[in-house]
Parts: C-alpha cells; sequence; structure tokens
C-alpha cells in the first residue's frame, strides 16, 4: 500500500470527518481517479512523435495510454475526422495514490519558478485540473533520450461534488495550493 493511501486511511479520512462535519464514512471524500491528457499537434504528421510521447505517458502514469482521434474535421486547423491528437490515460487504485505522491513530492517541487497551484482551477463539481509544461519534471522521464519538451493536463477526479470539500480533501495530501 502505498503512503498517501496509508495516510488517507488512517489521518485525513477522520481530520476531514471532522473538518467538514461529516458522520458518515462514505460521505468522506475521496480521489476516484486521475486523467493525464497529452495532445500535440505534431502527432497528426508524425507517426514517430506518437510513439514517443506513448513512451513518455507510459513512464510516467505506470500503465499504457490510449490514442484520441479528432471527432470532427476543422479546415482552419488542418484537421480530419479520425486524426490521432494525442494520448490520454486514466490512472485508479495503487497507481493513482503513487501517482499523487510522485506528482506532490516530486515533479512539482521540480517545475521552474513554481510559486503553488492555483485554488481557482476546480469546475464547480469537486474536479481539479492543471497543467505541466515540461515532461521533464518526472524522474522517469530521461532528459537525453527526449526529442521535444511537450506538456500535458492532469485532472484530479474527486467523489465530492462541492470545490471546497475538494480543496480541503487536497490540501490534505500537502497539494501545494496559493493562500
Amino acid at each position: 500500500m502505498s503512503y498517501l493511501k496509508q495516510k488517507y486511511e488512517n489521518v485525513i479520512k477522520e481530520s476531514l470527518k471532522k473538518e467538514l462535519g461529516i458522520r458518515n464514512d462514505m460521505r468522506v471524500p475521496r480521489l476516484e481517479k486521475i486523467v493525464l491528457n497529452c495532445t500535440s499537434s505534431d502527432v497528426a504528421q508524425d507517426n514517430k512523435v506518437l510513439a514517443s510521447v506513448i513512451d513518455e505517458i507510459t513512464l510516467i502514469s505506470g500503465q499504457k495510454p490510449i490514442v484520441t482521434k479528432a471527432k470532427q474535421s476543422i479546415a482552419g486547423f488542418k484537421l480530419r475526422t479520425g486524426m490521432k491528437l494525442g494520448v490520454k490515460v486514466t490512472i485508479r487504485k495503487e497507481r493513482m495514490y503513487e501517482f499523487m505522491d510522485r506528482l506532490i513530492y516530486m515533479a512539482l517541487p521540480r517545475v521552474r519558478d513554481f510559486r503553488g497551484l492555483s485554488s481557482r482551477s476546480f469546475d464547480g463539481h469537486g474536479n481539479f485540473s492543471m497543467g505541466i509544461k515540461e515532461q521533464i519534471v518526472f524522474p522517469e522521464i530521461n532528459y537525453d533520450k527526449i526529442d521535444k519538451i511537450r506538456g500535458f493536463d492532469i485532472t484530479i477526479c474527486t467523489t465530492t461534488k462541492s470545490d471546497k470539500e475538494a480543496l480541503a480533501l487536497l490540501k490534505a495530501f500537502n497539494m501545494p495550493f496559493t493562500s
């Protein structure tokens, strides 16, 4: 069992019950899933780029991503229906807690000029989204083997429906929020 999962079960759950005034254990907010999404315009032109993006996201997430394709054609973007755009992966259970641990304690401190995460990045339904500009902040990525610096999006989904409860949950995991 990962460190963050043990911390959630033993410490965070009880503190959230007191802080939010919840009696039922099943009502306490918890992490549901984490979705990583990497979309790039380079992927449509070159299959080697797609292979490198798949390899990098596989190293970061610990599981193989699926390829995302365009749903409709947009002439202004030179985009056709069915064109490969990027990759996405959904992480759940043990891998989710391991990824959160690496994100909080290894990757975010390595981000250049990092001043904290904005608490306004919630969607109104208890989900938090953020972007990483460089994949090299994760220690799994070998700097010498990357062909281009790419960013990706991270969405953390919780079981709660309010942003206030989700913020309390993520703060309990020591996510570095600004004010």
